[in-house]
């Protein structure tokens, strides 16, 4: 009866051991899951549908022009049929000017004020044919009525297109204490012909010849002048 006893104990703590083993195992691997893992797409990230914002300025403007025939449609500009009275009379070039200028068909820039205008026409010749490729220098003074001596603010030089029009994005010039009246300085030099320099003024204080017709569109204006060279 002992033996008996001792081998119904023995195998009673084999059984109790494999078991306890087995229950081991059994709590370190973890349940094997039957649905499929699929990995988020990109558009359901946070940063795909977070909105980036973009920064613009009232002012601002692309460095690279636009053709001349896009900015004029998107501008909802339509030239006169050009006239030509006189050539455009020379005037002082003044203190300001700085050579070398950079391209461009727009001064405005973040950071800058103003009454933003819109400056276009032709550049003529004295038989008012349209002259492609003339070259147009233009400088002038902020709002404030100073000048950007040090860089390019509110400078650069741009050529005519094939149909002799020009556009200058810029805002309206303002006064300083040794001009009592707002201009535009320019430059004009028809491709192999003469150069001019000139000034460019406003109704509010026009000077024969040279004022800029305005036409006000609310929240911009619209400057229009015909330059006339001899070729």
């Amino acid at each position: 009866m002992r033996k008996v006893f001792l081998i119904v104990l023995l195998i009673s703590m084999i059984t109790t051991a494999c078991t306890s083993a087995t229950e081991a195992v059994e709590t370190q691997i973890p349940p094997i899951s039957t649905s499929t893992h699929v990995p988020p797409s990109s558009a359901s990230t946070p940063e795909a549908n977070s909105v980036i914002p973009t920064v613009t300025d009232s002012v601002a403007a692309s460095a690279t022009p636009l053709p001349s025939d896009d900015f004029f449609t998107q501008a909802g500009i339509t030239l006169p049929l050009p006239t030509c009275n006189a050539l455009t009379q020379p005037q002082t070039e003044g203190p300001y000017y700085t050579p070398n200028s950079p391209e461009k068909h727009s001064f405005l820039e973040a950071g800058l004020t103003g009454t933003r205008l819109i400056l276009v026409g032709y550049v003529l010749d004295q038989k008012c044919q349209p002259l492609p490729k003339a070259w147009l220098d233009f400088w002038q003074a902020d709002a404030n009525g100073e000048y950007d001596n040090v860089g390019y603010r509110l400078r650069g030089h741009q050529f005519t297109d094939v149909q002799g029009r020009y556009y200058l994005e810029t805002i309206l010039p303002g006064l300083y204490s040794s001009r009592p009246i707002e201009h535009i300085h320019v430059k004009v030099r028809p491709e192999g012909g003469a150069e001019v320099t000139s000034q460019l003024y406003f109704p509010g204080r026009p000077v024969e010849g040279l004022t800029v017709t305005i036409e006000d569109r609310g929240d911009h204006l619209v400057g229009y002048f015909n330059f006339v060279v001899q070729k």
